[in-house]
């Protein structure tokens, strides 16, 4: 008889904590909806990155596409090819690209350097993403880049950060058009 009564409060404490799941994303970006919720994991912008001395996370929470001479101290998931254009074109490339992407918004834009930050959301949960970007001189006219994608929490991605960078780089790559 106890163990009945106390299946059913557990079951009721579950529908209830779904129901609440539920609201907080039908109310998405609204006031009192998941994205605030997030925000008791910590800021969606996880801040600057220096990618010559990045350490990859040790949670299965981040994608890194980065000349593997440039970070030296994590091991890539992409290596982005050199593109035929200079870095403030490639730069203005980036930023058009992440102004297609789906829930990406700019949080930074260095003033003196070419590095700048994207928060994107995943679909359903809204779960922020800070994108790193640091554009990198190839030599005359030419340049490539380094990007990290890592998400906010605990919470693993799948190989969503993975996805993400690799669409990033399709659609840079078509824009610059490189072969």
């Amino acid at each position: 008889m106890i163990g009945r009564v106390l299946i059913g409060l557990m079951l009721a404490g579950l529908g209830c904590a779904a129901a609440g799941l539920t609201l907080l994303v039908a109310r998405g970006a609204e006031p009192g909806g998941i994205e605030e919720a997030w925000l008791l994991v910590g800021p969606p912008d996880l801040g600057a990155v220096d990618f010559p001395t990045l350490r990859r996370a040790s949670l299965p929470v981040d994608a890194l596409a980065c000349p593997p001479d440039h970070c030296r101290a994590a091991a890539p998931d992409l290596v982005p090819p050199v593109f035929p254009v200079p870095g403030e074109r490639l730069r203005a490339i980036v930023e058009a690209v992440a102004a297609e992407m789906p829930r990406t918004e700019p949080v930074f834009h260095a003033r003196w350097a070419e590095e700048d930050r994207y928060v994107a959301r995943s679909a359903w949960l809204r779960r922020p993403t800070t994108v790193s970007v640091a554009v990198i001189g190839a030599g005359e006219g030419r340049s490539t880049l380094a990007l990290y994608a890592r998400s906010q929490g605990a919470l693993p991605d799948l190989g969503g950060n993975r996805a993400r960078l690799a669409r990033w780089l399709e659609r840079i790559a078509a824009r610059a058009e490189v072969p």
